[in-house]
């Protein structure tokens, strides 16, 4: 699983128009599922993801968690993380998980970060999102479960 971790003031996700998502100061994540992710790599990704300490405390430095924060959680589908773009100038997303696959680990991701109490939102997998934000730092962090061997 790839993850694409934004820290924002605000972020929110439209589908046809529609608001679907939408939060306030947290986390953005464009999260990316390859063919050979698994729940373990899901878990792993949301205990690092609820740890990493890159909101301020008193002093501004970068020592609390979204969790430390009681922050929010706008989580975006995006298969396109998974491109393979050595080859060529057109990517290729063959190793992107398919729906069957994908969907449930998705749906897995949010659900397990319900369990922490923080609220989640999402956009709608598979659909044409126009996603917005204000990124705050800026800062933005790439992750990929395939480090944590």
């Amino acid at each position: 699983m790839k993850a694409v971790i934004q820290r924002v003031s605000e972020a929110s996700v439209k589908v046809n128009g529609i608001t679907v998502g939408e939060i306030s100061k947290g986390l953005m994540l464009l999260i990316g599922i390859d063919e050979q992710d698994e729940k373990t790599d899901a878990d792993w990704l949301i205990q690092k993801i609820l740890h990493l300490r890159i909101f301020g405390d008193e002093n501004e430095k970068l020592n609390l968690s979204v969790k430390d924060i009681s922050g929010e959680i706008l989580c975006i589908s995006q298969f396109t993380l998974i491109a393979d773009y050595k080859k060529g100038n057109r990517p290729s997303f063959i190793k992107a998980a398919k729906p069957e696959k994908a969907v449930p680990l998705f749906d897995y991701f949010k659900d397990e970060i319900v369990k922490s109490g923080l609220k989640i939102e999402s956009g709608i997998f598979g659909a044409d999102m126009k996603v917005s934000l204000i990124n705050d730092g800026p800062v933005t962090i790439v992750m990929d479960s395939i480090s944590k061997i």
